[in-house]
């Protein structure tokens, strides 16, 4: 493949990353998201057909539809990540007091705050949120071996020290293992899961769910609203795809 094409073939991640980037969180400044997330997509079209990682193969389709995509939420993830962690921080100076300190011997700030990608699949929304957000912890949580390996892989090759991967069905994580749980393309929220999500959710974190028309949200949260008095819808959007309704819902566990 010549320069150009792979330029062209890149065009569109890199426009859609500087679409995307806020004072908080300035994607043209991390030098090796783009990198990553190509080889994170090649490795994707290259196991496709035998792991049924995503609904396409072509590199742009997955640059917009999945990559940019979970990365419309990031800013908001990371501000809720630091929400809670300041609460933390709040509620005990000896765990705040370590942190300082371990930033310090590490040279970075450093999170406490630990996130889950709930029903990772090939690893979205995770892997791209992991990637531009290095210094979070993120868990990804999925029931199948050979998309398991193929996490643990992605890991190990994109050098997310960051990522842990664990093999295991959502109903069987460790009650309130997790600050902040996220998903997408995940199984609709009804009683079942929401209470499963719910139970692996630490108490004061927070559920946030990438979701698509506000109609469909309202009916789905409508059929919930025994177990979740409140929540709050916030729009996303992502470049290249105007008419395309992204929100993310976000749950506060009382």
């Amino acid at each position: 493949m010549n320069e150009k094409t792979e330029k062209d073939k890149l065009a569109k991640l890199i426009e859609g990353l500087k679409q995307l980037s806020t004072e908080g969180l300035d994607f043209t400044k991390n030098e090796t998201l783009v990198p990553k997330m190509e080889s994170y997509i090649n490795e994707i079209i290259l196991f496709n057909s035998a792991y049924n990682l995503t609904n396409t193969s072509d590199f742009e389709e997955i640059s917009v539809n999945h990559i940019l995509d979970s990365l419309s939420a990031a800013g908001t993830i990371k501000k809720l990540a630091d929400e809670l962690e300041d609460k933390t921080a709040e509620s005990s100076d000896s765990a705040n007091c370590t942190s300082t300190e371990d930033a310090a011997n590490n040279g970075q700030k450093t999170h406490s705050i630990k996130i889950a990608d709930i029903g990772s699949g090939g690893g979205l929304p995770g892997i791209p949120l992991a990637a531009s957000l290095s210094d979070y912890s993120f868990t990804l949580v999925e029931r199948m071996d050979k998309r398991c390996a193929f996490l643990e892989n992605q890991a190990a090759i994109l050098g997310l020290k960051n990522v842990t991967v664990m093999k295991k069905e959502a109903e069987k994580v460790p009650a309130e293992s997790f600050d902040l749980v996220t998903f997408r393309a995940f199984r609709p929220l009804d009683k079942k899961m929401i209470k499963t999500l719910l139970a692996l959710t630490k108490k004061g974190g927070i559920i946030a769910a990438y979701k698509a028309k506000t109609k469909s949200i309202k009916e789905e949260m409508d059929g919930i609203k025994e177990i979740v008095k409140e929540y709050q819808v916030i729009p996303l959007n992502v470049p290249f795809l105007p008419e395309h309704q992204r929100n993310l819902v976000v749950i506060r566990k009382q």
